[in-house]
């Protein structure tokens, strides 16, 4: 079987949606397939230090003087417009261009089916059509809002500008058919499968979680837990993430203990400022920055929880791999991690309002720290799941389940 990759980002640096088609490469290699991918330059120098690069199985376009034009003008915006409308722009064009080199490329390597992992969102438009393979699309995760109660202190007035983008998104999949042809459309959830293209198929469209883990990786041996109690997060720090509020809600805690923060971001200065600003001796807050995976999994093996306050989160990869860890999860009841977490397995805190969400991040720090015994439980029963339904070997697997029944119905 050869199958066609083709995503915009293939990328463990970039994480988010970009690391997706690199884990199904990975994954399908191991099984045998015939794996080409097709994806933008700016990823070429991470992938030929990767393992899974092989001579011959990458395809790459080359930057274009637009994408450059649109990322330079995007640097001057609003942090949340950079991301609706430019970001969404440079996809756009990127996709675009991917769309027609796919077919070139496809004419002259006759794959099986073309897979197009990412973007995530439902309705952005797709350029992979008029294929000489049946096209699969997904898992998408998207068209998600934030809370009622956070719209217009976290939006930053990129509400107003999404209503706009969905709305043209409509013109833009007649112009990009490619989610109307495609053969199978994938969504992780009936929130997805809603903010699909109305010309979609419904008989098309199959649920299937977009997220999954490494075991090879995410596995480390059961450590003995940080004293004092330690709560984690990993991610960008950028404002949907509300590590603003993780902050406010760690300073009230009345017991010893740390907070960690993994990652870097635009928000990481201010941030810092307001970690000095409710600095306690006793509850030190400390800024890690961009850490390489393993190191990441060693401090989620010896952590409380995992705490992810994000109030527009589609997915939520870092509580699977916190999981794999048997690390329980503290987060958001909203989107995605509501997806993953169950009492069994962490904590959800509704978003309602600033001051109950925080006083909820709060008194679910306080319980876990306060019960270890309880803590550990929800961290075995966690590590269970995984194994059972998010490694990527079990999602590989079934995705080639999938690929030869969409051959199959191609050649019938």
């Amino acid at each position: 079987m050869r199958v066609l990759i083709v995503a915009p980002n293939i990328s463990a640096r970039m994480g988010g949606e970009a690391v997706l088609p690199l884990n199904y490469i990975r994954e399908l290699k191991k099984l045998g397939v015939d794996v080409k991918a097709l994806t933008h330059a700016r990823v070429r120098e991470e992938l030929k230090a990767h393992p899974v690069w092989s001579e011959g199985d990458f395809f790459f376009i080359e930057d274009s003087f637009v994408e450059k034009a649109i990322y330079q003008t995007g640097r001057l915006a609003p942090r949340a417009l950079e991301d609706i409308i430019f970001n969404s722009a440079i996809g756009a064009v990127t996709m675009a261009r991917l769309g027609g080199a796919a077919r070139k490329l496809a004419s002259q390597i006759k794959p099986d089916v073309v897979h197009q992992p990412g973007p995530v969102s439902p309705q952005f438009p797709s350029a992979v059509t008029g294929m000489n393979a049946p096209v699969i699309i997904g898992p998408m995760n998207g068209a998600m809002d934030y809370p009622p109660a956070f719209a217009k202190e976290y939006s930053q007035g990129s509400q107003a500008v999404v209503r706009v983008a969905r709305a043209v998104s409509g013109v833009a999949n007649k112009v990009w058919p490619g989610k109307r042809d495609a053969a199978l459309l994938l969504a992780a959830n009936d929130r997805t499968r809603a903010g699909l293209p109305k010309a979609v198929n419904p008989a098309r469209v199959e649920i299937l979680l977009d997220n999954g883990v490494d075991l090879d990786l995410w596995s480390p041996p059961e450590a003995k837990r940080d004293e004092p109690p330690t709560f984690v997060f990993v991610g960008r720090l950028i404002w949907l993430k509300a590590v603003d509020l993780l902050i406010e809600a760690f300073s009230k805690m009345q017991r010893p203990a740390r907070l960690l923060i993994i990652g870097d971001g635009p928000d990481r200065t201010k941030l810092e400022e307001a970690a000095n600003r409710s600095a306690h001796p006793d509850r030190p807050i400390d800024f890690a920055g961009f850490r390489p995976h393993a190191e990441i999994r060693d401090a989620l093996a010896r952590a409380t929880a995992l705490v992810l306050p994000s109030l527009r989160e589609s997915g939520g990869a870092v509580i699977l791999e916190g999981f794999a860890c048997r690390t329980p999860a503290i987060v958001t009841d909203w989107g995605g991690p509501k997806d993953y977490v169950t009492p069994d397995f962490g904590v959800l805190v509704p978003p309602t309002g600033r001051a109950p969400f925080v006083a909820g991040l709060t008194a679910a720090m306080e319980s876990l720290a306060a019960d270890p015994a309880k803590a550990a439980a929800m961290g075995r029963a966690a590590r269970a799941k995984v194994e059972a339904d998010y490694s990527w070997s079990a999602k590989a697997r079934a995705m080639t389940a999938i690929y030869a029944r969409v051959i199959a119905d191609r050649k019938r």
